[in-house]
């Protein structure tokens, strides 16, 4: 039973990594209901939460059936590190997550994200202040180092463990590769197998189909495995992989009423949470994915993208559902 803190999470865990612009409350509640065992908001800036940005205070909205969930904060500076775990914590997430890994420009070159890799006295110095500022289980998710020479992963693992945190999640990436090349999970195995780390240890990185992740288990022995960028416009991906860890049989794809269904829970939570405008924008990035590998859907997807009002939205999911689901099932 893998546990962080006093949260037991099963024998695998699967987790859904914290995505900006991705990873929020509707995204989250097609990847709870398909199977995500711990998911986390999308990163929140210290600084925004501190001054009460509306953005980032609204990323701090959790609900009862997402649980457990983690809040991941980001930051520069340990005085705002330490006054955004506050805040956050009085939103009641089941842990606190810090934000080692992010390599964008405009967190990493501001000293935030993946930046602390280049510092790892003051990346300690951080932890522990956030763990000290709240009562929860606080988590990090980081990198492998900053770049090919400077892999401190293991380091970085021991010390971060020494002052408090309860589980380690790590992607197979330096900063410098960003999201390029192959992910190495050889040094996220060498840290689980180091007998001085007692916490879990959870791998990130390119896991996409259920037999990857069964191999990465077997292979690297970590303790569950995170996934991002797979399920971006495929939650299933979540029961799928349960479903081959437990049976070595593949779990049948969803059909297109399902596909809608999805689509539609998904849109009718972004409507309702961000209003009609801005979400139906921000679910245009999800429909490619949901209807992805499907013949003849190039002009639906199309119109999906540049619909803009719901009930056009509506009315072109349910013509693609009556329109394809009989070829679909052929």
């Amino acid at each position: 039973m893998v546990q962080i803190g006093d949260i037991q999470l099963g024998d695998f865990p699967l987790l859904l990594a914290p995505m900006e612009d991705v990873s929020d409350p509707p995204f989250r509640a097609v990847c709870k209901e398909n199977g995500a065992d711990l998911m986390y908001t999308e990163f929140i800036s210290s600084e925004g939460l501190i001054r009460d940005a509306a953005k980032s205070v609204q990323k701090l909205d959790i609900f009862e059936y997402e649980r457990p969930i983690g809040i991941q904060l980001f930051g520069s500076d340990i005085e705002s590190m330490i006054k955004s775990t506050e805040i956050a914590t009085a939103a009641h997430p089941n842990l606190i997550d810090i934000n080692y890994g992010c390599p964008v420009k405009n967190v990493a070159c501001r000293g935030a994200g993946a930046a602390l890799l280049q510092d790892i006295p003051k990346m300690v110095k951080m932890t522990e202040a956030v763990v000290k500022a709240t009562h929860l289980p606080v988590t990090v998710k980081t990198r492998l180092g900053w770049d090919e020479s400077t892999k401190n992963i293991e380091e970085v693992a021991e010390r971060l463990q020494d002052i408090g945190i309860k589980a380690l999640t790590v992607h197979g990436r330096t900063r410098v590769q960003m999201y390029k090349g192959s992910a190495d999970w050889t040094l996220i195995a060498k840290v689980k197998n180091n007998p001085r780390i007692q916490i879990p240890i959870f791998g990130n990185g390119d896991i996409d189909t259920p037999e990857k992740a069964l191999e990465y288990k077997n292979r690297y022995g970590v303790d569950g495995i995170m996934i991002g960028r797979a399920s971006i416009g495929y939650p299933w991906i979540f029961n799928e992989i349960k479903h081959f860890l437990a049976t070595g049989q593949h779990l049948q794809g969803p059909d297109m009423a399902e596909r809608v269904r999805i689509a539609r829970k998904h849109l009718d939570f972004s409507v309702k949470w961000k209003g009609e405008v801005l979400g139906i924008l921000e679910m245009r990035r999800h429909y490619t994915n949901y209807f992805k590998g499907i013949d003849h859907f190039k002009p639906y997807r199309q119109q999906l993208v540049q619909t803009d009002h719901y009930e056009n939205v509506v009315a072109l999911l349910d013509e693609i559902s009556d329109k394809f689901s009989e070829a679909f099932a052929s």
